[in-house]
């Protein structure tokens, strides 16, 4: 038998994926010239990184005593945000969701209200209710807030617009009303992906709530900016260190709840 006959020989790529792959490059280019990104402007900035991370050693390890309070209040503020964001997003997501709310003039406020949440940047919020409520932690917890409450009501609607329709249309043969097909039809479906949701939303919360002291927002993010103000990079090499620290801790643990769930 010959080769040719066990192994078939590959289709020739379509023109499509070459043009493809042609207006990708060109849209990779035009962005980098529009914006004046070149490749030995990155050449020449490595040495510049590397006296940066020179500059953190050694680390002042006595400033852990110093970042303890502010890094328990950073993750305090990203359970809090993450929380009330989720329990807003939930029957949110309902109203936006097309296969759940028919009438457009409910859907349509509600993903504008949605579209409108996530357009608002974190630290725009966090300067918002810093001006409302006063610098601190309180402040950062809102803008956690609705930051969750803008990307997690999006994946869970368009979780919701995924599910399978057949239990939704057996229900609605033995006449079930609304409320009995979200509960029994709908809820089963995404519950367990909303949870999954909400814990990757609870780590990507911990990386914002630090960022959030700059604008004084409270948690860690206050001591980050003080630290590189003062060029104290021993003591930013700490925070950055003690952060990575608590996000590969609750990554491990978020790891093993979704595994149990799925």
């Amino acid at each position: 038998m010959k080769k040719a006959e066990i192994y078939p020989p590959r289709p020739p790529v379509s023109l499509k994926k070459w043009m493809t792959l042609s207006l990708f490059l060109a849209l990779i280019w035009l962005c980098a010239w529009e914006t004046e990104v070149t490749l030995g402007e990155l050449i020449d900035g490595i040495p510049e990184m590397g006296k940066f991370i020179t500059k953190m050693f050694p680390p002042d390890w006595e400033y852990i005593r110093v970042v303890i309070k502010p890094m328990v209040e950073t993750v305090q503020m990203a359970i809090l945000g993450t929380t009330f964001g989720a329990i807003l997003a939930f029957p949110v997501a309902f109203l936006a969701a097309g296969n759940v709310t028919r009438p457009w003039f409910l859907r349509a406020p509600a993903r504008f209200i949605l579209n409108l949440t996530r357009t608002i940047p974190d630290l725009l919020f966090a300067a918002f209710f810093a001006t409302i409520v006063g610098y601190g932690p309180v402040a950062g917890m809102l803008a956690l807030t609705f930051f969750s409450f803008g990307i997690l009501s999006k994946w869970a609607y368009e979780s919701v617009e995924t599910i399978d329709h057949g239990p939704m249309e057996a229900m609605t043969a033995v006449g079930a009303n609304k409320l009995q097909w979200i509960h029994y039809g709908v809820l089963p479906q995404v519950t367990t992906q909303f949870i999954g949701f909400v814990m990757y939303m609870f780590e990507i919360n911990i990386r914002a709530a630090a960022i959030l002291g700059y604008v004084g927002a409270g948690g860690i993010g206050i001591y980050l900016n003080r630290t590189l103000g003062m060029f104290r990079y021993d003591q930013t090499f700490i925070i950055i260190l003690f952060t990575l620290i608590i996000v590969l801790v609750i990554d491990a643990v978020s790891s093993r709840i979704r595994g149990k769930l799925i």
